[in-house]
């Protein structure tokens, strides 16, 4: 059964006016003369594709944030989790005990448990491919052409998990031209950041490569006071390349390829204060933030990559064809020290892997009488792990399993004129999704994890979820800055399995009003 939220204003629409400050107010007036001799200051063009087609941010009836590459650079956003303080209802930061996996949450719908039973709610994408698992989806801002933010479902065009939003990574276009960017960044705490990118053609404009490369490093902001080892420290190397071929004006294809390896120490939490039943010398707080008295290793490694290749074809007037292939994997080893004390209390390995391969078809046409996209969607992916855990140095388990899962959707969205100024659109997407999971828990006698001694949890099941995601609203362009809309729209979060217990999840859908 899905659960479903509603509105308290369910039976009116909320008109709201658009905009979207960090990404539009970028140039500001250069003098004030400027006013005084009669110029006009106008808003910059910013081009995004919220809907799935180049539009500009002006004209698109979505609560979305953008940032372009200027904006990025004059609010010092170095990755994901700067964006928190930039954007209205949007939650997001490094899961516990990581550096690079992401916790989002949009209009307070999300997901914190990185574990892989259950599926975020806060889609993230790099280049329109999904990334499933949080785990190095916290993204550095590398060679990015623009960040959008999409508050509330998007579940018509973006599928399965963007029940509370999603968050695209647009990276910068092939250039026929040579030209290459270096930056050096330095900062307390030996931070040194260097990227640089290089675009290149290759003997002509039919073949552009480009390469872009990152090593971003800082000392730790604590310390472990038991090994003087340092804590939330970075150390991040990201490369990647792409290759564009362009056999004819109406043809491009696009190869693709990312690396990341993340070897950060874990982060530090702090105790609020000296109770807790399990640690009976009642050790004090430490009085920095960052510091830690962890009895664990101070490890967080975190390897992605992943590869694509995208088509596009102009297929007559108006009409385009995009097909994006992808493949994605993850694998993570972290230690996390829930008690933050030298006496094993909570103390957890946890070991992560994932992969993914997806495909795309969009067709999208662009007319003077209406303007939308239709297409079909393939995602097959399985993610797994082990957790090892030690509780009072009693306790010893593990939990560990795999889930399969496998869905397909098709989707289409229209937007039609009423008039000069007046547009109504409509969508609708059915997801069709299948999981299968294998789980094996187990306690064991002792921290060595050999020979297990009980078995509280060892099941296979699967399930299978169905759903249709609609999208209705009515926008009005005031002038060429100011959009009035209403909009519903539904998402859908695919229900999952609770790994730590022999539990299925239900799915979830959200239905509010903008």
């Amino acid at each position: 059964m899905s659960k479903h939220i509603r509105s308290p204003l369910a039976l009116a629409i909320a008109f709201s006016l658009f905009a979207a400050l960090p990404a539009m107010a970028q140039d500001a007036p250069k003098e004030d003369t400027e006013a005084k001799s009669g110029k006009t200051t106008t808003m910059e063009q910013i081009t995004v594709t919220a809907r799935r087609r180049e539009e500009t941010l002006q004209e698109v009836p979505v609560a979305v944030t953008a940032f372009t590459e200027t904006a990025l650079e004059n609010l010092n956003v170095q990755d994901m989790g700067d964006l928190d303080a930039q954007v209205p209802n949007l939650t997001v930061y490094a899961a516990r005990g990581s550096n690079s996996t992401v916790t989002a949450y949009i209009r307070a719908v999300g997901q914190s448990d990185p574990l892989w039973g259950v599926d975020p709610g806060v889609g993230v994408y790099l280049d329109d491919v999904y990334i499933a698992r949080p785990q190095g989806a916290l993204l550095d801002v590398i060679d990015i052409d623009r960040v959008e933010v999409l508050r509330g479902p998007q579940g018509t065009l973006y599928g399965k998990n963007t029940i509370g939003g999603a968050i695209k990574y647009v990276t910068k276009a092939l250039m026929p031209d040579f030209g290459s960017t270096t930056t050096v960044a330095v900062g307390s705490h030996s931070q040194l950041d260097v990227k640089t990118s290089l675009n290149f053609p290759l003997g002509s404009d039919a073949v552009v490569g480009r390469v872009s490369l990152a090593s971003l490093s800082r000392d730790g902001y604590g310390e472990n006071r038991r090994t003087d080892e340092p804590v939330t420290d970075k150390e991040i190397l990201v490369a990647r390349g792409t290759l564009g071929f362009y056999p004819s004006d109406a043809v491009s294809v696009i190869l693709s390829a990312d690396w990341l390896d993340d070897q950060g120490g874990v982060r530090g939490a702090k105790r609020l204060n000296a109770f807790n039943a399990a640690d009976l010398t009642h050790t004090a707080p430490l009085d920095d933030r960052y510091d830690t008295l962890s009895g664990m290793r101070n490890i967080n490694d975190t390897g992605m990559n992943g590869a694509s290749a995208t088509i596009n074809w102009n297929l007559a007037d108006g009409w385009w064809f995009k097909s994006v292939t992808a493949y994605r994997e993850s694998d993570t080893d972290t230690y996390i020290d829930f008690d933050t004390l030298p006496n094993k209390i909570a103390d957890v390995r946890a070991l992560y892997a994932d992969d993914q391969l997806s495909q795309e078809f969009q067709f999208n046409y662009a007319g003077d009488n209406w303007a939308g996209v239709f297409g079909a969607y393939w995602f097959d992916g399985q993610a797994g792990g082990t957790v090892y855990n030690n509780f009072f140095n009693i306790q010893f388990g593990t939990t560990n399993g795999t889930v399969d899962t496998e869905s397909y959707a098709f989707f289409g969205e229209g937007t039609f004129p009423i008039s000069d100024t007046l547009s109504v659109t409509a969508g609708l997407r059915y997801t069709d999704e299948s999981k299968a999971v294998d789980v094996l828990n187990q306690f064991f006698a002792n921290d060595q994890f050999i020979t297990p001694i009980a078995t509280p949890s060892d099941f296979t099941d699967s399930v299978d979820f169905k759903n249709l995601s609609p999208k209705v609203s009515l926008d009005w362009q005031l002038d060429d800055n100011t959009l009035v809309y209403g909009l519903i729209s539904r998402g859908f979060k695919s229900g999952g399995f609770n790994i730590r217990a022999n539990v299925s999840a239900v799915p979830a859908s959200a239905l509010p009003f903008d």
